[in-house]
Order: structure tokens, then C-alpha cells, then sequence
């Protein structure tokens, strides 16, 4: 057990309670990180796995809190996104579509501290729009996550249910990554080894969360979730 295993640990450790406790956020605080010990085509695959596996943990232990047609619609708009997304990968710079999205989710959030965001977003179109926007995010730079999250917040779900719905989509969206993941062979044996290795410091980090998320109210759950972005959003500004 080298320095490097330990720090590993400790950033997958921190990074599964952040995930735990707000149901996104783990490769925010992994990428952030773990390039310092990992190369990219490493990491993305081990985060994934591990994204993959919490998202059935808690959608199973939530899964009376999802709602099927919000989801439906959440899933068939990524569908419909993700070609999109692809084609624009091929066609714009990722860093110009990082430093995009990062702006435009440090505004949004701004607009929720001057007290102007929507408490409730109704309608399943929305949740069409939402899941292209989702898909179309995913198929440009693997980050399909922020509009779930935007919609989720302006539907003035309790904390249960949002990070139901979060776990439920992040499970069909992973696990297609992962096949593409496989497909691409990126799933190596080093992958599967480090997967092994971090599972129970990922593994407490993750349930750690969990415990925490029970005693977190609905005004403090959406603060946490609305700096959390704010946070993502910088970075991807600043490091586009």
C-alpha cells in the first residue's frame, strides 16, 4: 500500500460521500483530483463504475419515491439529445461547451440567491426538453447531469424524491456509457483491479453520505445542491 493507493482512497472516499449525500457529484470531486495520480482514460471508466453501482443502491432503496412518467420523459428526451451531442463533439470545441455550460449554471444558480428561480417547472415538456438537454450535454463532454439537476430543484420535489429520480437516471445513463465504455475498450484490467481495490473506501465514503442525507431538511438540501452546482460551474469555467 503505496502514498499514491492512499490518496486515491481518500479522494474516492470524499468524493462517494459527496455522491451519498446529494446523489451527484462524485466525478466533480474526482476529476479535480485524481489527475494528479491517474490518467483521464483511467479515471473515467473507475468514476463511472462506481456512479453506475451507487445509482442502484439508492434508486433501489428509493425506488417507491420514482416517479415512472417524469423519468419516461427525462429518458426518451436523452435519447433524442445524445446523437446531437455526438455530432457537436466532432464539430465544437469541448473546452468553448465546458466553459458554456459552466456559465450558464453559475447564472442559474445566481438566480436562485436573488430569489427568482422557479419553484415549480409544470408540464411534461419540461422533462422532454430537460432529457435533451441531458443527452445532448452527454454525447458533447460526458456531463449529462446539470439540467437533470436544474429540473429536479424547480419541481418542488422533497429531498427523497429528488434524489430518486436523479439515481433513477443516472443508472440507464451510466450503464449505456459503460457499454459504450466496453465497446471502446477502456473497461482494462487495470480498471477492474483499481475498481476492486477502492470499493470499500468508495464503499463507506458512499453509505457515509447516506446516513447523513436522512437529517438533511428540504431548504438546507436545496442550498447544498444550488452551491454544489455554483462549484462545477466555476471549474468548468475556469478550466473549460
Amino acid at each position: 500500500m503505496d502514498l499514491a493507493w492512499l490518496a486515491g482512497a481518500c479522494v474516492l472516499a470524499v468524493a462517494s460521500f459527496v455522491f451519498g449525500l446529494t446523489g451527484f457529484g462524485i466525478g466533480l470531486v474526482a476529476l479535480s483530483l485524481l489527475p494528479f495520480l491517474l490518467p483521464p482514460a483511467t479515471i473515467v471508466p473507475l468514476i463511472t463504475i462506481y456512479c453506475g453501482a451507487f445509482a442502484l443502491v439508492m434508486t433501489v432503496q428509493l425506488r417507491r419515491e420514482v416517479l415512472l412518467l417524469p423519468l419516461g420523459a427525462l429518458l426518451l428526451g436523452s435519447l433524442l439529445g445524445t446523437p446531437a451531442g455526438v455530432w457537436l463533439l466532432t464539430t465544437c470545441s469541448p473546452s468553448v461547451l465546458r466553459r458554456l455550460i459552466g456559465a450558464i449554471l453559475v447564472a442559474v444558480v445566481l438566480i436562485e440567491w436573488c430569489g427568482r428561480y422557479p419553484e415549480k417547472l409544470s408540464g411534461y415538456a419540461w422533462a422532454l426538453g430537460t432529457g435533451g438537454c441531458a443527452g445532448l450535454l452527454g454525447g458533447a463532454m460526458a456531463t449529462p447531469g446539470p439540467p437533470v439537476i436544474l429540473y429536479a430543484l424547480g419541481q418542488g420535489w422533497s429531498p427523497r424524491v429528488m434524489k430518486a429520480m436523479l439515481q433513477a437516471f443516472f443508472l440507464v445513463n451510466q450503464a449505456f456509457i459503460l457499454v459504450s465504455l466496453w465497446w471502446a475498450g477502456l473497461l482494462t484490467r487495470e480498471v477492474t483491479w483499481l475498481a476492486i481495490s477502492y470499493a470499500l473506501p468508495a464503499g463507506l465514503g458512499v453509505f457515509a453520505g447516506m446516513l447523513v442525507f436522512e437529517y438533511i431538511d428540504q431548504r438546507r438540501f436545496r442550498r447544498l445542491m444550488f452551491s454544489l452546482l455554483f462549484v462545477l460551474g466555476l471549474v468548468l469555467g475556469v478550466r473549460g
